[in-house]
This record gives C-alpha cells, sequence and structure tokens, in this order.
C-alpha cells in the first residue's frame, strides 16, 4: 500500500509540470503563425513585382530611353565632362536640337544647326547663318570660326544633318572632315533631360 501510494504521489507531481495552454493563447499563436505566413507572402508579391519593373524599365531605358556619360569639353558650357544624359529614340529633329550619335564605336552629342538641303554660313567671326537667318545662340559662351576644312556657305548633303559642338574654339564637329555631317542611320536620339549631377537635373533644349 505504500509503495502505491508513493506512485501515485509522483504521478500527481508529473502532472502538475505539463502546461496546457488556454484556448485564447491557442488562438493568439494561430493569428500569429497567420499573420507571419501573411507577412512572407506579401514580401514575395512585393519582390516580384519589384523585380518585374526593373525589367521593365530596363527593357523600355535600353529600346527607347538610352542613358550615358558625357566625356570632354565640347559641349561647355550646356553639358559638362561626367554629365548622365538620357536621350529620346526619334526619328524627328530640328535645329537647335541636342542629338547623340554614332563616330567609331562611341556616341557623341553635339548641336543639329542644319537639317538636310540646309543652308549652313559661319563667318570669319563665328556667327552662324541657316538658310541666310542668323541663329541666336544663347547656349553658347562665345563665337569662334573654329577648326574648318569647310567652304561656306554650304548645303547639308540628303539624308545628313551638320552638326556643331557648343564650345565653338575647341570642339570637332562637322566643320572638320574628320567628322563631317552626321548620316540619318547615324543618330541614335535627341538629348531629352540631365540626370546627374541631381543638382543640374533638368530638361535639355
Amino acid at each position: 500500500m505504500k509503495d502505491h501510494s508513493e506512485k501515485n504521489d509522483s504521478y500527481i507531481q508529473y502532472n502538475k509540470e505539463v502546461w496546457i495552454p488556454s484556448l485564447e493563447e491557442v488562438e493568439r499563436e494561430r493569428k500569429r503563425i497567420r499573420r507571419g505566413k501573411r507577412f512572407r507572402s506579401t514580401m514575395r508579391s512585393t519582390t516580384y513585382v519589384l523585380l518585374a519593373t526593373v525589367a521593365v524599365v530596363i527593357i523600355i531605358v535600353s529600346l527607347f530611353m538610352p542613358v550615358m556619360q558625357v566625356t570632354g569639353t565640347s559641349m561647355e558650357p550646356t553639358l559638362e565632362s561626367g554629365n548622365v544624359v538620357v536621350l529620346w529614340k526619334t526619328g524627328k529633329f530640328e535645329t537647335g536640337d541636342l542629338c547623340g550619335f554614332y563616330y567609331q564605336n562611341k556616341v557623341l552629342i553635339k548641336r543639329i544647326i542644319g537639317t538636310p538641303g540646309d543652308w549652313v554660313n559661319i563667318d570669319e567671326d563665328g556667327y552662324v547663318s541657316v538658310n541666310g537667318k542668323l541663329l541666336d545662340e544663347p547656349y553658347i559662351s562665345e563665337h569662334s570660326l573654329g577648326e574648318n576644312d569647310l567652304t561656306f556657305p554650304y548645303q547639308v548633303p540628303d539624308n545628313k544633318f551638320f552638326v556643331l559642338g557648343d564650345h565653338r574654339e575647341t570642339a570637332m564637329d562637322s566643320r572638320s572632315e574628320a567628322i563631317g555631317c552626321v548620316e540619318r542611320d547615324q543618330l541614335v536620339g535627341r538629348v531629352l533631360l540631365r540626370v546627374w549631377p541631381l543638382k543640374e537635373f533638368d530638361l535639355l533644349k
């Protein structure tokens, strides 16, 4: 009888150490687990959306809005070396547009001065006229004839564009036979905006 009582006491003591959660505690734990699952699901969905958005942006940029960094001083003061610009791929260009074009496995940025068939004239002081009309060029800091291999007035050939750098004294552009007029197929697009440095973020004209 004594042995039976000791075993029974031991059994009761063991039961006292067992913790059984209440219904409220079970419900709270279930809610916590559900919240965790919803959070993980939301994170996965957000990640997928972000990845898809990045992919779409990359495709749009590569197809329609190439980004490039300016090197050199030929477009000063409009653009400085190190500026990052976005181009818009288009087939329409007008006098005064900034454009990017392929030249010897590089992309150069210049300003369109003459379109196909235009007559371009640059006098000895560097003042530019197109079809007999003097251009208003607030984007340049000084006029200069610069390096010139052409005889003016000069007619822009069909399907080509006459381009100049804004830093007229030192820029290599259509005035030089080394570059000449730019064929339409060489054109990458029109320079749309400057995105770097951030303090100079703006639309370019």
